[in-house]
């Protein structure tokens, strides 16, 4: 099932939470939503759903005007954060509640049969009678999806899904999630604030800020190529250093780096730790390193440039550094943003 968002504009009192979103989102697709708190994100994800009605524009299921059918005649499934799974209920009775109260009708040994199998896809074989409070919360988040997948809907919706979990159970179902779509191919917009889960989820991410898209692409585009200073600060750590820009080239300190076409003048410079390495003698930006912070995987150097500029990168493990010492950062590559 296609979803086509047409100018979606969504306003509380006189706050625009959404200002004129348009957005397709093909059958099949797994799309995340990201964004910083109070970007839009949740609002949109409940205007598919239909527990908010937009207060202009359109929402299309298909060549479907969905903009006005109520939530119930949506055909999507929910997931929540919080499961909200009910308590006096058993696993599977809480997978068959959809079924039971739904406007198509099924038998009692149907609904159980369908019961098992989504127990089955969800890996929870053995464990329909128990009660929520008898299982972890990964396990509980299973039962929600499998809850909503009951329905057979033609649209899944998942609000920050693994946000109540610790991370590495967060780990283990995202990727039971991925194998979960590609077997099911049902589409699919989730909305995150989690950087890693959507960039390690989603066929494509939408950021957004302040209720507007500001990127659309895949993983590899919106980090590889971020179109704005803001993008490239949301995902993941970014070092800023002021630079000027003279010529298509961005001086910043002791370093240079190509600029593209900007224009001459006053630019910032990002660039991730990765980008960034440490020598004892130049050229590249005096620093000095403040701190050394010794990881499973590595060492993250944190200094301080003559400038006043604080740069943070990784070096191998076996790299002897020590706080005090003086060297020179140099950039392997960076964003070059005019201000």
């Amino acid at each position: 099932m296609k979803i086509r968002l047409d100018r979606v504009v969504k306003t509380f009192n006189t706050f625009r939470a959404v200002k004129d979103v348009s957005l397709d989102i093909e059958s099949g697709e797994l799309v995340a939503l990201l964004g910083p708190s109070g970007s839009g994100k949740t609002t949109i994800l409940r205007m598919v759903a239909g527990l908010e009605y937009a207060d202009g524009g359109h929402i299309y299921f298909g060549e479907q005007d969905a903009t006005d059918i109520p939530v119930r005649d949506r055909g999507v499934g929910f997931v929540f954060q919080h499961y909200a799974l009910f308590p006096h209920m058993t696993v599977a009775e809480n997978i068959a509640f959809g079924m039971k109260v739904s406007k198509v009708k099924r038998e009692k040994a149907e609904i159980a049969s369908r019961v098992e199998d989504l127990l089955r896809l969800v890996r929870l074989e053995g464990l329909g009678g128990r009660f929520p409070a008898q299982i972890s919360g990964g396990q509980r988040q299973r039962v929600a999806l499998a809850r909503a997948l009951a329905v057979d809907p033609k649209v899944l919706l998942l609000d920050e899904p693994f946000g109540a979990l610790d991370a590495n159970v967060r780990r283990d179902l995202r990727r039971w999630l991925r194998e979960i779509h590609d077997e099911l191919g049902i589409t699919t917009l989730f909305v995150t604030h989690d950087q890693e889960e959507a960039l390690d989820l989603a066929d494509r991410v939408v950021i957004l800020n302040e209720g507007q898209i500001v990127q659309q692409g895949t993983p590899e585009q919106v980090c590889r190529d971020p179109k704005s200073a803001f993008v490239t600060r949301f995902l993941g750590d970014a070092n800023r250093l002021s630079a000027e820009v003279r010529g298509g080239i961005a001086y910043a300190g002791g370093a240079s780096i190509a600029a593209g076409d900007l224009a001459d003048g006053a630019a910032e410079l990002y660039a991730r730790p990765g980008d960034l390495s440490w020598s004892q003698e130049g050229p590249g930006i005096a620093a000095s390193i403040t701190r050394v912070l010794d990881r499973p995987g590595g060492r993250r150097v944190i200094t301080i440039t003559t400038d006043g500029d604080h740069l943070e990168f990784d070096v191998e493990p076996e790299l002897s550094v020590r706080a005090g010492q003086q060297g020179y950062v140099s950039l392997r590559r960076a964003q070059v943003f005019a201000v």
